[in-house]
């Protein structure tokens, strides 16, 4: 499949060339395989299946104007792999394996790279799965990792603009000494009702309370949450949120611009105390917010009005993307080249 028209691709999945593949089995990871089916065979009592044996990672591939393709801390992801396996007792995969499967998918699968400009690039999934089957609630003995790619377009379909989201406290995305700090399929699946009933209210998505005391803010649906006050950068401290990459790099790259960096608990009744809030992950980079509504209280939070994001967000935003694209020179040496 070619693509021609770039600036129309949206945030979904297209086929691709080829996917790699690399199996775990006897205690010992094998050789790396290049495949151009898009299925993988389970056995029916596969773990991933049965107890959520199944963790995964995303990060992007970005070309710029010199037309270089440049990876953003794929190493972050990589750590952040192993440290998932570890949590639900899967097999790490190797930093050398890690780098070596995302760097080589991306080179076989360059004519989906989307050339500079165009708001797009080609997203990297690396996944791992416990294939093993078990009938008893143990780990497998044989795992799967996975890396496709698929180019894709923002996140959002107006791009960087505000959105409006809503306090949730009727679900919980994950418990205080639960999974929630490992990318796992499981956390997800636990939001999807959330999300469902913030879109059927007309919001982008929903904001997660902690699940003890529902006292302090937790995630934005699939993002970390942060918020400007005066010239400090805030976001949330909670063993159920997963750390991002993303939002590793805002909180550098606002330190680097003179501003306090404050990682805490957010009480939710400091909303009221913020000047800007946004959102921050791979897909979107980060989302702004415009406003928070509490349904069950009626209270609305505004941060800004109509489809600018306010001046912290909006400076990080292109402080980011421009390294990441290579407009901005990376003096915190988070780029990698694929050659």
């Amino acid at each position: 499949m070619r693509i021609t028209d770039w600036g129309n691709i949206s945030f979904a999945y297209l086929k691709t060339n080829h996917n790699i593949r690399c199996y775990h089995k006897n205690g010992k990871w094998g050789k790396i395989e290049i495949t151009d089916s898009e299925y993988v065979k389970l056995h029916i009592a596969s773990t991933c299946l049965h107890y959520g044996q199944e963790i995964f990672e995303g990060l992007k591939a970005y070309k710029g104007k010199d037309d270089k393709v440049r990876l953003f801390r794929w190493d972050e992801n990589a750590k952040r792999m192993i440290r998932s396996a570890k949590g639900i007792l899967m097999p790490e995969i190797p930093l050398e394996l890690f780098k070596e499967a995302i760097f080589k998918v991306v080179r076989i699968n360059e004519e989906f790279i989307p050339p500079f400009g165009f708001g797009a690039t080609l997203y990297i999934r690396p996944l791992l799965i416990g294939l093993g089957p078990e009938v008893g609630v143990k780990p497998a003995k044989e795992y799967l990792f996975i890396v496709f790619v698929t180019p894709v377009g923002p996140y959002f379909r107006d791009g960087f603009a505000p959105v409006d989201i809503m306090i949730c406290k009727k679900y919980d995305r994950a418990a205080p000494l639960g999974t929630g700090a490992y990318k796992a399929g499981g956390n997800y699946a636990a939001s999807l009702m959330s999300l469902k009933e913030a879109h059927d209210s007309g919001f982008s998505t929903s904001l997660y309370l902690d699940a003890k005391e529902k006292k302090y803010i937790d995630e934005a649906g699939p993002a970390n949450f942060f918020a400007i006050k005066g010239n400090t950068y805030i976001t949330p401290e909670s063993n159920s949120i997963l750390p991002s990459i993303t939002n590793m790099s805002l909180m550098e790259l606002a330190s680097d611009m003179g501003m306090k960096v404050e990682h805490r608990p957010i009480p939710v009744d400091e909303l009221s105390d913020f000047d800007e809030v946004g959102a921050c992950g791979t897909a979107a980079v980060i989302t702004p917010i415009r406003k928070i509504v509490d349904p069950e209280s009626n209270k609305i939070y505004q941060y800004c009005e109509g489809t600018v994001a306010g001046p912290v967000c909006s400076k990080l935003y292109h402080k980011l993307t421009d390294i990441q694209t290579g407009d901005l020179p990376d003096k915190f040496g988070w780029i990698s080249f694929v050659e």
